[in-house]
């Protein structure tokens, strides 16, 4: 089965109401995926509210340092697993007819690029030392030395607590290594709180 395609146009405005850019997305037109044909599983797992009440709790009564982090094109990262073809862009000159795109990675709006994105980003922290909480599994924690990691990720967004500075860095630079990064400096706002 083919999905189709799209183009989205986005203008993205600073603080003050100013153009700041603007940017253009590829995106799949999810809804006519198939379960069973194009997608299997689609679940991948979110922050749960009480846990980032109860980190940001232990952060405050601990004085550990907050760092937020984006990945950039997140759902553009990963690998997919089952045969997902896709209609021609428009836009795109095409002499021959009939031919279709078999797509390689995850695009914006398939079905399984979240859970594509979170099995990808789950690799990367394990293979950096970090274990998955039991209780939450957005929620990954690593213990080296006495030093204290803890990150907690909502799709691409996510906070990063520790108890010594240097590991922010640390954290940070292998990451860059994985993915593209965008440092957000010290968390201000996270799924609607805002920490002061």
């Amino acid at each position: 089965m083919i999905i189709g395609c799209r183009w989205v146009f986005t203008i993205k405005h600073n603080a003050n109401g100013s153009i700041k850019g603007y940017k253009v997305r590829l995106v799949t037109i999810g809804y006519t995926q198939t379960y069973g044909i194009n997608h299997e599983e689609t679940f991948a797992p979110v922050a749960k509210l009480n846990t980032v009440r109860v980190l940001l709790s232990l952060v405050a009564n601990l004085d550990w340092s907050l760092h937020q982090f984006d990945v950039k094109n997140a759902f553009l990262h990963n690998e997919l697993a089952e045969e997902v073809y896709m209609g021609i862009p428009l836009g795109y000159n095409t002499t021959q007819t009939g031919k279709v795109y078999r797509l390689q990675k995850a695009l914006y709006i398939l079905k399984q690029s979240p859970r594509a994105w979170f099995g990808r980003f789950t690799m990367a922290m394990k293979n950096n030392g970090f274990k998955q909480s039991n209780s939450d599994h957005i929620l990954f924690l690593k213990h080296h030395k006495g030093n204290g990691t803890a990150l907690l990720i909502y799709v691409d967004d996510m906070f990063i607590t520790v108890n010594v500075k240097h590991e922010i860095s640390q954290l940070q630079d292998y990451l860059s290594t994985e993915f593209k990064m965008k440092d957000l400096g010290g968390l201000k706002y996270f799924l609607g709180i805002d920490v002061a």
